[in-house]
């Protein structure tokens, strides 16, 4: 709605310079009608107490970075590669941009112009004995309504619906960025996931063999060999439909990030969380940050006002009220509704930040643990090795051992992929108020 009435504001300003431009100059006499006189004051500057027009909030400025070599994808470009190459950020960006150009000191004059040019017409119109006639009563209306968009201009109404329009794209970019980054992240997980998977499917052919010569020598029968190949068939399965996702959602991120759609792309290693950055992670101070710049804060907090100016339109008052009308019960009831919408939304934000924060710090303690549990099996496996080279167990022993080792690094990069997503989805609830 806001987005409408400041278009079709833009709209009339452009229609009102035409007639400013053949009017301009003239002014009411004093015998003129009260709109004309109204218009006349304009003129002469009793209105002049003009605000300071607002321009809205300043784009977002393409950080300077190192492209990523031909076929892959860093976590760190992606942003800056779907700003620049992302059709529907483009598009974003272009509305954006065709508000933040509004020249509203040059709309305000033409506003004032176009005031004075409708009354110098009702006054020659009143003179010639046509102030009754149909086109006089149709000034009357367009001059009504130009001058309310004239006064919501001078008290910087417009400028802030515009600046509130701003706001609510560059949301809508922020959260795109955020559902690329959750991908981005995702694909990561999936690939440590194809890592254990083929780890497990080398461990099972190393038991096949082994199943397949005690089926010789008539140990075990044909039926528990077919159980054991069958395992294999679905372990493989299991990995073939993991490529396909992974090749899925890797065309989902080239398309994201405005590349070609391959589902090829290579993508680089996610940043390490560093104990800097979780030593700076402050519960109450980024708390409050994440309030002054969430949008579904705002919009909320807009909506609760939209309810009250209905409220008091209605006859309401913070200090005294005696309506029984239905329409101002109605009102009341609904901003008091509003006033509770709101508070439930400042729980909630407050509430899911909260976890936010204890999950970062959960997943650092499993990060630890993780780590721990990794060099117990390092030198579990050491010790292996020194048995393996005394003749005193197997091969397959020694390694069943390094499988230990594997599975105990790939719950450390889960873990850390776990932390890194935690803090990442921190972060964007401090600089920029969304939450995952």
């Amino acid at each position: 709605m806001r987005r409408k009435m400041l278009s079709m504001t833009l709209a009339a300003a452009l229609l009102l310079s035409v007639t400013a431009l053949a009017e301009e100059g003239q002014s009411a006499p004093p015998d003129a009608p009260a709109a004309q006189m109204e218009a006349a004051a304009v003129e002469n500057g009793a209105d002049s107490a003009q605000p300071e027009p607002g321009e809205g909030s300043p784009a977002l400025e393409e950080p300077e970075y190192i492209p990523d070599p031909v076929g892959s994808l860093s976590f760190q470009n992606l942003e800056t590669r779907m700003r620049e190459g992302n059709l529907s950020m483009l598009a974003l960006e272009e509305n954006i941009q065709s508000i933040q150009v509004t020249d509203f000191d040059k709309m305000y004059e033409d506003l004032r112009k176009g005031l004075n040019g409708i009354a110098s017409a009702q006054w020659m119109m009143t003179s010639l004995g046509q102030g009754g006639s149909y086109a006089s009563a149709a000034m009357s209306q367009s001059y009504a309504s130009m001058r309310e968009t004239f006064e919501d201009l001078k008290s910087g109404k417009i400028q802030k619906n515009s600046a509130d329009a701003v706001r609510q794209l560059e949301n809508a970019q922020d959260q795109m960025v955020m559902a690329a980054q959750s991908i981005y992240i995702a694909l990561a997980e999936m690939e440590l996931t194809g890592q254990s998977l083929d780890r497990s499917l080398a461990a099972l052919d190393r038991s096949l063999q082994e199943l397949e010569l005690r089926h010789q020598m008539g140990q075990i029968s044909s039926l528990t060999l077919k159980q054991a190949q069958g395992g294999r068939v679905s372990l493989v399965s299991g990995q073939q439909t993991l490529d396909m996702n992974m090749e899925n959602l890797n065309i989902q991120l080239e398309l994201m990030a405005g590349g070609e759609l391959t589902g090829q792309t290579r993508l680089g290693p996610l940043p390490a969380v560093t104990p800097e950055q979780l030593g700076t992670m402050d519960l109450e101070k980024d708390l409050e940050a994440a309030r002054e710049t969430s949008y579904s804060l705002y919009a909320a907090k807009l909506a609760l006002d939209g309810a009250r100016d209905a409220y008091w339109d209605a006859g309401g008052s913070p200090y005294y009220e005696n309506d029984t009308r239905y329409q101002f019960q109605s009102a009341k009831h609904t901003w008091q509704a509003a006033q509770h919408t709101y508070n439930a939304a400042v729980q909630n934000f407050e509430t899911a930040f909260r976890t936010l924060y204890l999950q970062v710090k959960d997943y650092q303690q499993v990060l630890a643990a993780a780590r721990t549990s990794l060099a117990v099996e390092e030198d579990s496996f050491a010790a292996a090795q020194l048995k393996f080279e005394q003749g005193t167990i197997s091969q397959n022993a020694l390694l069943e051992a390094k499988d230990k080792v594997s599975a105990a690094q790939e719950t450390v990069d889960g873990a850390e992929i776990d932390l890194f997503s935690a803090y990442n989805n921190y972060r964007w609830a401090v600089d920029r108020g969304i939450l995952n």
